[in-house]
């Protein structure tokens, strides 16, 4: 058995076993048991009542959060030439083609978020293998297809997340970090399951989100009520 570090033990301790916590307590409470060096992401965990197996229950969606993450999103623009000016004026941290799908190829991944354009997909198609186990392929749904680079760039950068529901039908997504004060905290967290609430697939049955919970990197989960959520 893994021992309980002293920090570990206090976190414990203020969190009351069985108990489902307001999204505001909660908020509270992740900024006390968070005892990082570093500054660690807010994550929130939604355990939802479907079944992802079926492809009519399947939920994805992007969110832009209030706040943003709190993170320094790397972005990689794959485009022609003629688009590279406009990713880099928007923020974008490397544009180019050729070169970084050969350096992808290689199995560099050190970004966060990969936008393209739809003529230049078939050459993206190349790197599914490399991307795909990483969550880093470009997708129409989530807006990272698009011909509009520059506002792509931009929301992403603000604060735009991607997001989709596992084989356990649970999703996760981190909402911002432990120093955001509470307030952005509750409103990333209400925004992101409002949008998860207008996604709920109308095949469906029962009761759509069965639980949430709120932690940090390194804190363990805080329940919340799912009332107390709504925005």
């Amino acid at each position: 058995m893994t021992k309980l570090t002293k920090n570990k033990k206090l976190a414990l301790d203020k969190i009351e076993a069985g108990k489902q916590y307001t999204l505001e307590d909660a908020a509270k409470l992740v900024k006390e048991v968070t005892n990082t060096k570093f500054d660690a992401s807010v994550d929130v965990d939604v355990r939802l009542g479907v079944d992802p197996r079926k492809a009519n229950q399947m939920v994805r969606g992007i969110c832009t959060l209030p706040h943003g993450t709190g993170k320094d999103v790397r972005v990689l623009v794959l485009c022609t030439p003629d688009k590279e000016e406009e990713a880099k004026s928007a923020g974008a941290d490397y544009a180019g083609l050729d070169e970084y799908v050969e350096k992808i190829k290689g199995g560099w991944t050190d970004i966060d978020v990969i936008i393209t354009m739809p003529s230049v997909m078939a050459k993206v198609g190349q790197l599914g293998r490399v991307l795909g186990p990483r969550g880093l392929m470009p997708n129409p749904k989530s807006g990272t297809v698009t011909m509009e680079i520059g506002k792509a760039v931009n929301e992403v950068k603000a604060g735009k997340i991607d997001f989709k529901v596992d084989k356990y039908g649970i999703i996760h997504a981190s909402i911002g970090k432990v120093s955001f004060d509470e307030n952005k905290i509750v409103e990333n967290a209400k925004e992101f399951i409002n949008v998860i609430n207008k996604l709920k697939p109308s095949s469906a049955k029962g009761t759509y989100i069965k639980s949430i919970s709120l932690s940090s990197t390194m804190s363990p989960g805080i329940r919340i009520e799912a009332k107390s959520v709504e925005a």
